[in-house]
């Protein structure tokens, strides 16, 4: 019995009915979901926000086979996958289109919908720096987001000069429609029922690829600097990575193993010891570049993945410890880097 009709209908107007379906057997919906309002005049930002990851969940898994396979094994075998959070890149520059500059691209729909950055992550490694979006009226149930900026201007001129041919073409995927349901979302915290449906098909377009054809000679300039720009320059803000959250990573991972699926070679174990994370090896996607005669070329690079992680309690707030590790999470984009994965 679907015990959340009305957010199942939100998500299948925008996935279609059969992905809803799929998603509703699944994976984990809050059961404190329904201590939220949701009438044809007021729905809760906080349905809004799962009905937003539920969408992303489904795209991800439909561009990663191998995730597919797992969440499908998981259903099969009587677990509901619980998501954790995903992750998302985007570029810290000025030469971008229409969108806003890096994580502002997000912040301006992640915030109406109850998210805030609760912490900084250094990524330095990568010349990039990272911020965990956590939905704050559901914080433990909510899946958080990980949103990352790349920084071209710590890199060479002629890297800058690739990373503005890239993106300086990038439509803006919100409408003025959804940027005014969106500002109505952060005054009030509500919007009705018709202004969600509305909404939900933009924000998933939100995340993708928002930039044209990308020319080989710029993709190689990108790659040979950064492996974490060049995936952003075929997928755009795609999602990098879902994650399910897991009761014991090491007996997931022996059983990963033992099925034989393509697993990263380590767990990545944060500072305090709480917070432990594994990874699939991304799947490998076919995208068209532009060769020097200006005909488009298939080409095979690095797509998206999933994720695995084990919180433990925080002793000091008796609560699931929710915070992200800049060493684990540069250990983990190692995975979509076709040189070091």
């Amino acid at each position: 019995m679907n015990a959340f009709p009305r957010l199942f209908s939100l998500v299948a107007a925008t996935v279609g009915q059969p992905a809803a379906d799929w998603l509703e057997r699944r994976v984990e919906v809050p059961q404190a979901l329904q201590n939220f309002s949701w009438s044809d005049d007021a729905i809760h930002r906080v349905w809004l926000a799962e009905a937003l990851n539920l969408c992303l969940f489904h795209k991800l898994v439909e561009a990663v086979p191998d995730g597919l396979r797992y969440v499908d094994e998981q259903f099969e075998s009587g677990r509901k996958v619980v998501f954790d959070h995903g992750a998302i890149r985007t570029v810290d520059w000025a030469h971008i289109g229409e969108l806003p500059r890096g994580r502002l691209a997000f912040s301006r729909l992640l915030e109406p919908l109850g998210f805030t950055d609760v912490r900084t992550y250094p990524l330095t490694k990568l010349n990039m720096t990272g911020w965990g979006y956590r939905q704050m009226d559901l914080p433990e149930n909510i899946a958080q987001f990980f949103v990352s900026e790349l920084h071209p201007g710590r890199l060479s001129q002629a890297f800058g000069q690739a990373v503005s041919r890239v993106v300086g073409s990038s439509r803006d995927p919100l409408s003025s429609d959804d940027l005014s349901i969106l500002e109505r979302l952060r005054d009030t915290h509500h919007c009705s029922s018709e202004e969600a449906s509305r909404l939900l098909p933009g924000l998933c377009r939100a995340f993708g690829r928002q930039h044209g054809d990308v020319q080989e000679a710029d993709y190689h300039q990108l790659l040979s600097e950064s492996a974490e720009m060049a995936w952003i320059a075929t997928e755009g803000n795609s999602f990098n990575h879902l994650t399910d959250r897991v009761e014991n990573l090491e007996a997931m991972v022996q059983e990963q193993r033992r099925r034989e699926r393509p697993m990263k070679d380590s767990i990545e174990v944060s500072g305090s010891g709480r917070v432990m994370q594994t990874a699939y090896k991304a799947c490998s996607v076919s995208r068209d570049l532009l060769n020097t005669e200006g005909v488009l070329k298939a080409h095979q690079v690095p797509g998206s993945f999933v994720e695995f992680i084990q919180r433990k309690i925080d002793p000091e707030s008796g609560k699931i410890d929710l915070n992200f590790d800049s060493s684990n999470a540069q250990g983990i984009f190692t995975m979509t880097d076709s040189k070091r994965a």
